[in-house]
This record gives structure tokens, C-alpha cells and sequence, in this order.
């Protein structure tokens, strides 16, 4: 799609759903199922960085595919702002917006999924599932020696395990693994209200940067399972570039 194609696109879609803003930039993002992998831990990590980036000249709004059930579950666990997440039954926006839709052989989301997951179509899922065990010495740990994880009543443990296991200021192996366990929980826990279809597991998403003037100044297309950035060492660091 042609630069000034995605920003009249954009442009109608800011004002369907009314995205102002009062800021200097505005970042859409475009998610998947509400109960997709990347929705969660992108809504996760996009409410932990305005926490961490209080005074940054940043509006942002998504559109995912869900009902207001699903909404309302998915904004209490990630911290996503409810009044900017719009929610849509189809995946109409994103192949208007030319967004893959993940892989389809025929057989169903079900299918389609297992495949990518497997690697199929999905070329740095693998790699990516694989460094939630293994850790990564140049990406930011996720849990405070503080923090309390629960996954039922009877496996609950604090963060300080990783610490006397791997020691700290980096992923550590086993970190990522299990922050990825409690949302795949949560998605099972609410399956109904997350998954309104599972025609469209595979479906994925895309990010776009835009300035005052709703001029495209950044957009990435995923085309992988867990690919919801171009470098998910520092999933967010497009942000920290651009929004200076």
C-alpha cells in the first residue's frame, strides 16, 4: 500500500473512532484477537512503558478483533486504556490496511495457528519461543524480586526466584516463558469473551507512528506469531526513537 494510501486510511479510522489525542504523536495499533499472544503481551508492555515514560507527547488507541466482554477483561489484565481500544467483530481494517493474515491451508484457525506456532509461515516464532527458556542478556528483565506470580493457589512463587537462580538487569532464562504462561492462562480463563472466533487466530497485526498531522512517520506489519515488533529484544524502542 502506497504511503498516502495507509494515511487516508488512518485518517478514516481516527475519525470513525474518534482518536484525537491531545498529544504530539499518536501510535494505532492494530491487534489480532483480543486472546492473541501478541495482544496481550504487547498491551502489557505498551502499559508498562507510559508508566515508565510519564511526560511522553504520546496518544495510544488500538482496534482488535473482540466483543465488549472480552474489551473489559483485556483492559483489567494489561492496563490498556479502555476508552482508547475499540473493538470490531471481523478483520474488515485489517486487510483494508493490506495486514497478513497469517497463514490458511484450509482447515481452520486451529490448524493455521499450530502450524505458525510450529514455525511454518512463521519464521521467528521459534527463535522467539525459544529465548522466553533460554533468557537474553541484551533484553530487560520483567520481574521485580517484589513481584508476586500466581498461576494457581497451589504454584505461586516471587520474583526474587529468578534472581538467586540467574541473578539480575537482564531477561533471565525461564522469565519470559512464564510472564507468557500467565497470559496464555488468562486467555484460557476467558476464552468466550477473548476468542470470538477461531477463524481468525492467525490474523496478525500492524503498528503505526503518527505526527501532528496525522502523517505516517512509522508502521510494521507483523507477519510472525510473537512478532509484534521489528526487534522484540526492546520491543518499544521505536518509541523511545521517535517520540524524543
Amino acid at each position: 500500500m502506497l504511503t498516502h494510501d495507509i494515511n487516508e486510511q488512518l485518517r478514516k479510522l481516527i475519525s470513525e473512532f474518534n482518536f484525537k489525542g491531545t498529544k504530539k504523536y499518536k501510535l494505532i495499533v492494530l491487534l489480532g484477537l483480543l486472546g492473541d499472544f501478541d495482544s496481550l503481551e504487547y498491551g502489557i508492555n505498551l502499559k508498562n512503558f507510559v508508566q515508565d515514560n510519564p511526560h511522553i507527547d504520546l496518544n495510544i488507541f488500538g482496534i482488535a478483533i473482540g466483543n465488549e466482554n472480552g474489551k473489559e477483561k483485556f483492559c483489567n489484565f494489561t492496563g490498556f486504556p479502555n476508552e482508547n481500544l475499540k473493538v470490531v467483530s471481523d478483520n474488515k481494517i485489517h486487510n483494508m490496511m493490506m495486514i497478513s493474515k497469517g497463514m490458511d491451508v484450509g482447515f481452520g484457525g486451529w490448524i493455521n495457528m499450530i502450524l505458525m506456532l510450529s514455525g511454518i509461515n512463521s519464521l521467528k516464532t521459534i527463535k522467539e519461543v525459544l529465548r522466553g527458556y533460554t533468557g537474553d542478556k541484551s533484553a530487560a528483565q520483567i520481574f521485580s524480586e517484589k513481584d508476586q506470580i500466581k498461576f494457581s493457589n497451589f504454584l505461586n512463587f516471587s520474583g526474587n526466584s529468578f534472581k538467586k537462580a540467574f541473578g539480575e538487569g537482564y531477561l533471565r532464562p525461564f522469565e519470559l516463558a512464564t510472564f507468557r504462561l500467565n497470559n496464555m492462562i488468562e486467555i484460557i480463563k476467558n476464552w468466550d469473551d477473548y476468542i470470538l472466533t477461531s477463524k481468525f487466530l492467525p490474523q496478525r497485526g500492524a503498528s503505526f507512528v503518527l505526527d501532528n498531522e496525522n502523517k505516517v512517520i512509522y508502521k510494521y506489519y507483523s507477519t510472525d506469531v510473537l512478532g509484534y515488533s521489528s526487534n522484540m529484544n526492546e520491543p518499544l524502542k521505536f518509541l523511545t526513537e521517535i517520540c524524543k
